[in-house]
Protein backbone atom coordinates (compact mmCIF):
# COMPACT_ATOMS: atom_id res chain seq x y z
CA UNK A 1 0.00 0.00 0.00
CA UNK A 2 1.02 4.17 -0.75
CA UNK A 3 1.52 5.91 2.12
CA UNK A 4 -0.54 8.65 1.72
CA UNK A 5 0.26 12.42 1.61
CA UNK A 6 0.34 14.40 4.97
CA UNK A 7 -3.11 15.66 6.05
CA UNK A 8 -1.51 19.47 6.77
CA UNK A 9 0.20 21.35 4.44
CA UNK A 10 3.44 23.16 5.23
CA UNK A 11 3.66 27.02 4.69
CA UNK A 12 6.81 28.46 3.22
CA UNK A 13 9.96 28.11 4.98
CA UNK A 14 10.36 30.96 7.21
CA UNK A 15 13.39 30.36 9.85
CA UNK A 16 13.75 33.06 12.89
CA UNK A 17 16.47 35.86 12.68
CA UNK A 18 19.49 35.23 14.61
CA UNK A 19 22.99 36.56 15.33
CA UNK A 20 25.18 33.84 14.92
CA UNK A 21 28.06 34.25 17.20
CA UNK A 22 28.34 30.58 18.25
CA UNK A 23 31.33 28.39 16.30
CA UNK A 24 29.98 28.29 13.47
CA UNK A 25 27.99 28.81 11.26
CA UNK A 26 28.92 32.72 11.34
CA UNK A 27 27.13 35.51 9.35
CA UNK A 28 26.79 35.78 5.96
CA UNK A 29 27.32 38.44 3.84
CA UNK A 30 24.16 39.39 1.51
CA UNK A 31 26.49 39.63 -1.66
CA UNK A 32 26.88 35.87 -0.69
CA UNK A 33 23.34 35.15 -0.09
CA UNK A 34 22.55 36.72 -3.31
CA UNK A 35 25.01 34.74 -5.39
CA UNK A 36 23.32 31.54 -4.50
CA UNK A 37 20.15 32.86 -5.28
CA UNK A 38 21.54 33.08 -9.21
CA UNK A 39 20.95 30.59 -12.47
CA UNK A 40 22.20 26.91 -11.82
CA UNK A 41 24.88 26.10 -14.62
CA UNK A 42 25.54 22.59 -15.93
CA UNK A 43 29.15 21.33 -13.38
CA UNK A 44 31.02 21.33 -16.98
CA UNK A 45 29.56 24.25 -18.29
CA UNK A 46 32.03 26.58 -19.23
CA UNK A 47 31.07 29.94 -17.64
CA UNK A 48 31.09 27.32 -14.56
CA UNK A 49 34.39 25.66 -15.31
CA UNK A 50 36.11 29.42 -15.55
CA UNK A 51 34.60 30.37 -12.31
CA UNK A 52 36.20 27.18 -11.13
CA UNK A 53 39.21 28.64 -12.08
CA UNK A 54 38.58 32.04 -10.43
CA UNK A 55 37.76 30.53 -7.03
CA UNK A 56 41.20 27.99 -7.53
CA UNK A 57 43.06 31.57 -7.77
CA UNK A 58 41.04 33.22 -4.95
CA UNK A 59 42.31 30.06 -2.75
CA UNK A 60 46.00 30.13 -3.40
CA UNK A 61 45.84 34.07 -2.26
CA UNK A 62 43.80 32.96 1.28
CA UNK A 63 45.95 29.78 1.60
CA UNK A 64 48.91 31.47 0.50
CA UNK A 65 49.93 29.27 -1.36
CA UNK A 66 51.04 28.71 -5.12
CA UNK A 67 50.36 24.81 -4.57
CA UNK A 68 48.27 23.46 -7.72
CA UNK A 69 46.50 21.27 -6.36
CA UNK A 70 44.17 23.74 -4.26
CA UNK A 71 40.46 23.35 -4.78
CA UNK A 72 37.45 22.78 -2.81
CA UNK A 73 35.88 19.61 -2.00
CA UNK A 74 31.86 18.86 -1.63
CA UNK A 75 31.15 18.83 1.85
CA UNK A 76 31.72 20.48 5.11
CA UNK A 77 35.73 20.77 6.85
CA UNK A 78 35.18 16.98 7.87
CA UNK A 79 35.43 16.38 4.19
CA UNK A 80 38.19 18.12 4.08
CA UNK A 81 40.02 16.44 7.20
CA UNK A 82 38.83 13.29 5.87
CA UNK A 83 40.33 13.22 2.53
CA UNK A 84 43.74 14.83 4.00
CA UNK A 85 44.17 11.45 5.60
CA UNK A 86 42.86 9.11 3.41
CA UNK A 87 44.90 10.08 0.69
CA UNK A 88 48.09 10.22 2.48
CA UNK A 89 47.51 6.81 4.52
CA UNK A 90 47.60 3.26 3.68
CA UNK A 91 47.24 0.02 6.08
CA UNK A 92 50.27 0.14 8.92
CA UNK A 93 51.75 3.74 8.36
CA UNK A 94 52.82 5.42 11.54
CA UNK A 95 51.02 8.38 12.59
CA UNK A 96 51.27 10.90 15.15
CA UNK A 97 48.12 12.88 16.27
CA UNK A 98 49.07 16.00 18.17
CA UNK A 99 45.56 16.59 20.72
CA UNK A 100 44.58 19.70 22.22
CA UNK A 101 41.18 19.09 21.79
CA UNK A 102 38.08 17.94 20.47
CA UNK A 103 38.87 18.02 16.72
CA UNK A 104 42.41 16.46 17.61
CA UNK A 105 40.46 13.92 19.28
CA UNK A 106 38.10 13.36 15.47
CA UNK A 107 41.58 12.98 13.82
CA UNK A 108 42.33 9.99 15.68
CA UNK A 109 39.58 8.44 15.47
CA UNK A 110 39.53 9.07 11.63
CA UNK A 111 42.93 7.63 10.83
CA UNK A 112 42.52 4.70 13.52
CA UNK A 113 39.58 3.76 10.77
CA UNK A 114 41.99 3.43 7.81
CA UNK A 115 44.65 1.28 9.90
CA UNK A 116 47.08 3.58 10.42
CA UNK A 117 49.52 3.03 13.42
CA UNK A 118 48.11 5.70 15.26
CA UNK A 119 50.38 7.31 18.31
CA UNK A 120 48.90 10.32 20.64
CA UNK A 121 50.49 12.82 22.32
CA UNK A 122 47.84 15.21 24.18
CA UNK A 123 47.27 18.09 26.03
CA UNK A 124 44.62 19.65 28.43
CA UNK A 125 41.86 21.59 26.40
CA UNK A 126 43.16 25.08 26.74
CA UNK A 127 47.03 24.33 26.33
CA UNK A 128 48.78 24.78 23.34
CA UNK A 129 52.03 22.22 21.95
CA UNK A 130 55.63 22.89 22.88
CA UNK A 131 57.68 21.89 20.25
CA UNK A 132 59.96 20.03 21.79
CA UNK A 133 56.91 17.59 23.10
CA UNK A 134 56.34 17.01 19.23
CA UNK A 135 59.90 16.73 18.34
CA UNK A 136 60.62 13.98 21.23
CA UNK A 137 56.93 12.02 19.97
CA UNK A 138 58.31 12.39 16.29
CA UNK A 139 61.21 11.05 17.24
CA UNK A 140 59.48 7.98 18.99
CA UNK A 141 57.47 7.01 16.51
CA UNK A 142 58.76 8.02 13.18
CA UNK A 143 55.42 8.92 11.47
CA UNK A 144 54.85 9.29 7.80
CA UNK A 145 52.10 12.04 8.86
CA UNK A 146 51.68 14.08 11.51
CA UNK A 147 47.80 15.34 12.27
CA UNK A 148 47.94 18.99 13.93
CA UNK A 149 44.65 21.65 14.82
CA UNK A 150 46.05 25.59 14.03
CA UNK A 151 42.91 26.87 15.81
CA UNK A 152 41.38 24.44 17.82
CA UNK A 153 37.24 25.11 17.98
CA UNK A 154 36.58 23.41 21.32
CA UNK A 155 39.09 25.33 23.53
CA UNK A 156 39.64 28.52 21.46
CA UNK A 157 43.56 27.70 21.72
CA UNK A 158 45.61 29.09 18.40
CA UNK A 159 48.66 26.27 17.81
CA UNK A 160 52.33 27.62 16.61
CA UNK A 161 53.37 26.03 13.86
CA UNK A 162 56.07 27.06 12.29
CA UNK A 163 58.40 25.43 14.49
CA UNK A 164 56.89 22.21 14.62
CA UNK A 165 56.54 21.89 10.61
CA UNK A 166 60.31 22.09 10.87
CA UNK A 167 60.83 19.33 13.19
CA UNK A 168 58.39 17.07 11.06
CA UNK A 169 59.90 17.37 8.03
CA UNK A 170 63.48 17.04 9.37
CA UNK A 171 62.04 13.67 10.22
CA UNK A 172 60.97 12.78 6.72
CA UNK A 173 57.12 13.17 7.68
CA UNK A 174 54.39 15.08 6.31
CA UNK A 175 52.02 17.20 7.95
CA UNK A 176 48.62 17.81 8.09
CA UNK A 177 46.76 20.90 9.53
CA UNK A 178 43.03 21.52 10.73
CA UNK A 179 42.74 25.80 9.58
CA UNK A 180 38.90 25.08 9.92
CA UNK A 181 38.86 27.84 12.48
CA UNK A 182 41.16 29.98 11.05
CA UNK A 183 41.51 30.32 7.44
CA UNK A 184 40.19 34.27 6.75
CA UNK A 185 40.56 35.11 10.66
CA UNK A 186 44.22 34.93 10.93
CA UNK A 187 47.44 34.42 9.08
CA UNK A 188 47.74 30.70 7.73
CA UNK A 189 50.57 30.30 5.72
CA UNK A 190 50.97 27.47 3.54
CA UNK A 191 53.79 27.91 1.56
CA UNK A 192 56.28 30.04 3.81
CA UNK A 193 55.24 27.74 6.83
CA UNK A 194 55.60 24.73 4.70
CA UNK A 195 52.00 22.87 5.30
CA UNK A 196 51.75 19.42 3.49
CA UNK A 197 48.35 19.50 3.37
CA UNK A 198 45.84 22.15 5.24
CA UNK A 199 41.82 22.06 5.23
CA UNK A 200 39.30 24.51 6.14
CA UNK A 201 35.39 25.34 5.45
CA UNK A 202 33.30 27.60 3.90
CA UNK A 203 31.09 28.36 7.36
CA UNK A 204 33.56 30.16 9.34
CA UNK A 205 36.15 32.98 8.42
CA UNK A 206 34.82 32.79 4.63
CA UNK A 207 31.73 33.67 5.88
CA UNK A 208 29.81 31.14 3.60
CA UNK A 209 27.34 28.76 4.35
CA UNK A 210 28.52 25.23 5.23
CA UNK A 211 29.17 22.94 2.19
CA UNK A 212 32.15 22.71 1.26
CA UNK A 213 35.75 22.35 2.28
CA UNK A 214 38.80 24.26 0.53
CA UNK A 215 41.40 22.14 0.76
CA UNK A 216 45.18 22.71 -0.86
CA UNK A 217 48.17 19.88 -1.22
CA UNK A 218 51.62 20.22 -1.21
CA UNK A 219 54.04 19.11 -4.55
CA UNK A 220 55.21 16.76 -1.75
CA UNK A 221 52.13 15.32 -0.58
CA UNK A 222 51.06 14.92 -4.03
CA UNK A 223 54.03 12.35 -4.66
CA UNK A 224 52.94 10.64 -1.95
CA UNK A 225 49.52 10.07 -3.07
CA UNK A 226 50.68 9.38 -7.01
CA UNK A 227 53.23 6.78 -4.79
CA UNK A 228 50.74 4.82 -3.20
CA UNK A 229 50.96 0.77 -3.28
CA UNK A 230 46.64 0.64 -2.40
CA UNK A 231 43.89 2.25 -3.42
CA UNK A 232 42.27 5.23 -1.80
CA UNK A 233 39.63 3.79 0.17
CA UNK A 234 37.17 6.72 -0.39
CA UNK A 235 36.57 6.91 -4.05
CA UNK A 236 34.68 10.61 -3.60
CA UNK A 237 37.56 11.95 -1.60
CA UNK A 238 40.25 10.78 -3.83
CA UNK A 239 42.02 14.02 -4.81
CA UNK A 240 43.58 12.05 -8.00
CA UNK A 241 40.39 11.85 -9.18
CA UNK A 242 38.72 15.43 -7.65
CA UNK A 243 42.22 16.84 -9.79
CA UNK A 244 40.96 15.89 -13.03
CA UNK A 245 37.62 17.55 -12.68
CA UNK A 246 39.13 20.84 -11.23
CA UNK A 247 42.10 20.70 -13.13
CA UNK A 248 42.78 21.17 -17.40
CA UNK A 249 41.29 17.61 -18.33
CA UNK A 250 37.64 18.83 -16.76
CA UNK A 251 36.52 15.07 -16.32
CA UNK A 252 33.28 14.43 -14.67
CA UNK A 253 33.77 13.14 -11.28
CA UNK A 254 30.67 14.52 -9.52
CA UNK A 255 27.72 17.07 -9.64
CA UNK A 256 28.62 20.00 -8.02
CA UNK A 257 27.18 22.12 -5.15
CA UNK A 258 26.63 24.80 -7.89
CA UNK A 259 24.61 27.35 -5.40
CA UNK A 260 27.92 26.26 -2.75
CA UNK A 261 30.21 27.32 -5.32
CA UNK A 262 28.89 30.77 -6.42
CA UNK A 263 28.82 31.43 -2.72
CA UNK A 264 32.41 30.55 -2.07
CA UNK A 265 33.75 32.45 -5.06
CA UNK A 266 31.55 35.71 -4.01
CA UNK A 267 32.64 34.95 -0.20
CA UNK A 268 36.29 34.89 -1.48
CA UNK A 269 36.17 38.13 -3.29
CA UNK A 270 34.67 39.94 -0.30
CA UNK A 271 38.20 38.62 1.51
CA UNK A 272 40.46 39.68 -1.59
CA UNK A 273 38.42 43.57 -1.51
CA UNK A 274 38.86 43.93 2.30
CA UNK A 275 42.49 42.33 1.78
CA UNK A 276 43.90 39.50 4.60
CA UNK A 277 46.26 42.14 6.48
CA UNK A 278 42.94 44.01 6.45
CA UNK A 279 40.51 41.27 7.86
CA UNK A 280 43.46 40.22 10.39
CA UNK A 281 43.48 43.40 12.15
CA UNK A 282 39.92 43.84 11.82
CA UNK A 283 39.87 40.30 14.11
CA UNK A 284 42.13 41.20 16.37
CA UNK A 285 40.62 44.31 17.11
CA UNK A 286 37.10 43.23 18.11
CA UNK A 287 39.01 40.10 20.23
CA UNK A 288 40.38 42.35 22.39
CA UNK A 289 37.34 44.39 22.66
CA UNK A 290 35.09 41.20 23.46
CA UNK A 291 37.62 39.73 25.79
CA UNK A 292 38.25 42.88 27.82
CA UNK A 293 34.19 42.79 27.82
CA UNK A 294 33.81 38.80 28.79
CA UNK A 295 36.53 39.75 32.08
CA UNK A 296 34.33 42.82 33.05
CA UNK A 297 31.88 40.19 33.10
CA UNK A 298 34.12 37.61 35.15
CA UNK A 299 34.76 35.43 32.84
CA UNK A 300 37.73 33.84 32.68
CA UNK A 301 39.22 32.12 28.90
CA UNK A 302 39.92 28.04 28.73
CA UNK A 303 43.07 28.74 26.02
CA UNK A 304 46.12 29.91 27.83
CA UNK A 305 47.15 33.88 27.62
CA UNK A 306 49.25 34.00 24.83
CA UNK A 307 47.49 31.46 22.79
CA UNK A 308 44.28 32.61 22.18
CA UNK A 309 42.56 32.28 18.72
CA UNK A 310 40.96 35.78 18.08
CA UNK A 311 37.84 33.09 15.78
CA UNK A 312 36.65 31.62 18.78
CA UNK A 313 36.20 32.70 22.37
CA UNK A 314 35.78 29.64 25.12
CA UNK A 315 35.23 30.80 28.30
CA UNK A 316 34.70 29.13 31.36
CA UNK A 317 30.88 28.91 32.81
CA UNK A 318 30.65 30.91 36.42
CA UNK A 319 30.09 28.51 39.62
CA UNK A 320 26.45 28.28 39.88
CA UNK A 321 25.15 29.42 36.89
CA UNK A 322 23.44 26.48 34.33
CA UNK A 323 24.69 26.68 30.58
CA UNK A 324 21.49 25.60 28.93
CA UNK A 325 19.47 28.43 31.23
CA UNK A 326 21.83 31.55 29.57
CA UNK A 327 22.23 30.16 26.04
CA UNK A 328 18.33 29.67 25.70
CA UNK A 329 17.70 33.21 26.68
CA UNK A 330 20.18 34.63 24.71
CA UNK A 331 18.44 32.73 21.47
CA UNK A 332 15.11 32.87 22.68
CA UNK A 333 14.29 36.55 24.06
CA UNK A 334 17.61 38.37 21.62
CA UNK A 335 17.70 35.98 19.07
CA UNK A 336 21.43 35.54 19.76
CA UNK A 337 23.79 32.34 19.22
CA UNK A 338 26.76 31.18 20.92
CA UNK A 339 28.18 27.56 21.25
CA UNK A 340 28.23 25.17 24.22
CA UNK A 341 31.15 23.29 25.15
CA UNK A 342 32.47 20.19 23.79
CA UNK A 343 34.31 17.28 25.23
CA UNK A 344 35.53 17.85 28.69
CA UNK A 345 34.55 21.03 28.57
CA UNK A 346 30.39 20.20 27.87
CA UNK A 347 28.29 21.95 30.35
CA UNK A 348 31.43 23.95 31.67
CA UNK A 349 32.33 26.57 28.61
CA UNK A 350 30.93 28.53 26.22
CA UNK A 351 31.93 28.87 22.71
CA UNK A 352 31.65 32.62 21.40
CA UNK A 353 32.85 33.10 17.92
CA UNK A 354 33.99 36.43 15.68
CA UNK A 355 34.89 35.29 12.71
CA UNK A 356 34.28 36.90 8.76
CA UNK A 357 31.49 39.01 8.80
CA UNK A 358 30.48 38.21 12.43
CA UNK A 359 33.83 39.80 13.75
CA UNK A 360 32.18 43.57 13.95
CA UNK A 361 32.15 46.14 16.72
CA UNK A 362 28.48 45.67 16.46
CA UNK A 363 27.75 42.26 17.30
CA UNK A 364 30.28 42.44 20.56
CA UNK A 365 28.59 45.31 21.49
CA UNK A 366 25.23 43.73 21.27
CA UNK A 367 26.66 40.12 23.06
CA UNK A 368 27.95 42.10 25.94
CA UNK A 369 24.57 43.89 26.83
CA UNK A 370 22.62 40.80 26.60
CA UNK A 371 25.06 38.61 28.17
CA UNK A 372 25.21 40.92 31.11
CA UNK A 373 21.34 40.95 31.81
CA UNK A 374 21.58 37.37 31.75
CA UNK A 375 24.28 36.84 34.22
CA UNK A 376 22.87 39.70 35.95
CA UNK A 377 19.12 38.16 36.12
CA UNK A 378 20.86 34.73 37.05
CA UNK A 379 22.45 35.89 40.18
CA UNK A 380 25.61 37.29 39.19
CA UNK A 381 26.89 40.29 41.23
CA UNK A 382 27.99 42.47 38.41
CA UNK A 383 28.64 46.54 38.04
CA UNK A 384 25.99 47.43 35.52
CA UNK A 385 27.98 48.49 31.90
CA UNK A 386 30.87 47.40 32.92
CA UNK A 387 31.23 45.12 29.94
CA UNK A 388 30.64 47.79 27.46
CA UNK A 389 32.89 50.19 29.24
CA UNK A 390 35.73 47.86 28.86
CA UNK A 391 34.80 47.08 25.56
CA UNK A 392 34.81 50.66 24.62
CA UNK A 393 37.92 51.44 26.53
CA UNK A 394 39.76 48.43 24.47
CA UNK A 395 38.38 50.22 20.98
CA UNK A 396 39.24 53.61 21.86
CA UNK A 397 42.90 52.38 22.94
Amino acid sequence: MPIASPSRTFAPLNPPQRLLLGPGPSDVHPRVLAAMTLPLLGHLDPAFVAMMDETKEMLRYVFQTKNPMTLALPGTGSSGMESAFVNLIEPGDSVLICVVGYFGERMVDMTERLGAKVHVIEKPYGEAFDPSEVRDAVKKHAPKVVGIVHAETSSGVLQPLEEIVKIVHEAGALIVVDAVTSLGCVPVMTDEWGLDVVFSCTQKGLSCPPGMAPISFSPKAVETIHARKTKVPNWYLDVSLLSKYWGSDRAYHHTAPISMAYALREGLSLVIEETLEARFARHVRNQKALKAGLQALGLTYVAAEGFQVPAVHAVRIPDGIDDLTIRKRLLNDMGIEIGGGLGSLKGKAWRIGLMGQGSKERNVLLLLGALEVCLRDAGCSLKPGAALEAAGAAYAG
